[in-house]
């Protein structure tokens, strides 16, 4: 999202449709990363909401059908909520849970968790930049 330790963030990198679905070699654009760090943000989301998890990685770089700039923004918009909905959920988690299986234990802790994703969407953060670097 931005303003984390590392400076980076994906507000300010997330731009116009036509930029996050442009193509370059064999590159996923923005907007399919996008999704696919979306995801699993969405997935801890549920989880924390007190269902199950749903997610399947074969879903995760299926982005849904965005063909105009209203339906990119739009898109964006949910995806930001839904990010500050999970962080608000996380900053409510008391300590004693984060060592605890996060709904089962092949799937490691809580903790674990929450921390791969923060972890996987900075890899996906500089996959972005280094897009956009090559878009110029």
């Amino acid at each position: 999202m931005g303003g984390q330790k590392s400076g980076a963030g994906t507000s300010p990198r997330l731009q116009t449709y036509w930029q996050a679905n442009k193509k370059f070699g064999n590159l996923n654009s923005i907007a399919v990363i996008t999704q696919h760090s979306s995801y699993y943000t969405n997935a801890l989301l549920e989880v924390l909401k007190g269902n199950g998890l749903q997610a399947k990685d074969e879903y995760s770089f299926t982005l849904p059908k965005i063909e105009t700039e209203e339906e990119w923004q739009i898109y964006k918009e949910k995806m930001w909520r839904c990010a500050e909905q999970a962080a608000g959920l996380i900053e409510q988690l008391p300590d004693t849970i984060l060592d605890k299986s996060f709904t089962d234990e092949k799937y490691g802790t809580y903790y674990r968790n929450i921390a791969g994703i923060i972890e996987h969407m900075h890899y996906h953060i500089g996959q972005i930049v280094i897009i956009k670097k090559v878009a110029r």
